[in-house]
Formats: C-alpha cells, sequence, structure tokens
C-alpha cells in the first residue's frame, strides 16, 4: 500500500530532519518528497538541526515520526540525542527512524536507543513508505 488507505483517515504526519553539521541532503529531499507524494503530511526542517531544534519541532507540529538522515558518521550520538530531546518533552511517542550511512554493527545499539528503524543505502523509498504503513499507521488506529 503506498498511501494512505482512505481519505477520511487522519494524515500521517512525519518530520524529516538533517541532524548535526552534515551538509549531505539529497537524500532527506528525496525521501520527504517520496512521502508527501504517498499522501504524508511532511515537515523538512532542512541542514545543521540541533537535536533540540529538531525534537522542539517535532512537538509544535505534532508530528508522528521523526525520520532522520545522516550521513557523517556521528549517527550514535545524534540519533540517542534526539530520543532523548523528544522524551524530555515527553514526547515519548513519536517514533524516530532514519537513514544514512550507518554500519550493520551500529544497529543494535541504535535500536537499543529507541531507534525504530535503519534504512541503508539503496533502501528503496517505497520500502519506507510500506514501513509507515505497517509500523506508524497502525499505532495511530487509523486504517
Amino acid at each position: 500500500m503506498s498511501q494512505a488507505a482512505s481519505p477520511s483517515a487522519r494524515k500521517i504526519r512525519i518530520l524529516v530532519a538533517k541532524p548535526g553539521l552534515d551538509g549531505h541532503d539529497r537524500g532527506a529531499k528525496v525521501v520527504a518528497r517520496a512521502l508527501s507524494d504517498a499522501g504524508y503530511e511532511v515537515v523538512y526542517t532542512g541542514l545543521h538541526q540541533t537535536p533540540e531544534m529538531i525534537a522542539a519541532a517535532a512537538v509544535q507540529e505534532a508530528v508522528d515520526a521523526v525520520g532522520l538522515s545522516i550521513m557523517s558518521g556521528a549517527h550514535l550520538t545524534l540519533f540517542p540525542a534526539v530520543i532523548d530531546a523528544l522524551r524530555a518533552r515527553g514526547a515519548n511517542e513519536i517514533m524516530v527512524f532514519g537513514g544514512g550511512i550507518v554500519p550493520n554493527e551500529d544497529l543494535p545499539a541504535l535500536q537499543q536507543a529507541g531507534v525504530a528503524a535503519i534504512f541503508k543505502p539503496g533502501a528503496s523509498t517505497q520500502e519506507i513508505i510500506d514501513w509507515v504503513e505497517q509500523t506508524i499507521r497502525p499505532r495511530l488506529g487509523t486504517q
């Protein structure tokens, strides 16, 4: 299923962000556009966001999930920092997922930190959309 199930269902809201000093945003923009084209409401925050800025935007925009793109190698620091910043704002229900250059050996630590999914280079936008439908939509009770 590549789109929201019905026009009457509440649209899933996803914030896409580029934390840290990483300047490679093409992947984040491609994912944001694909999610928007699939019928989701997408907020793209742009480059050089701090974890606190991302969490504040996520709460302000009342998103269901935050998608992070990290190509800089700082994933073991930035993913948990965003999750901590969300928790500090009482936004434990917002799921965090991401993509970028993440070695396989770092995946367990990210999962333990609370990252719901990592999409590595080569993952299709349809894989991400399918994950949103299978993971986020059921949490919202909108079918």
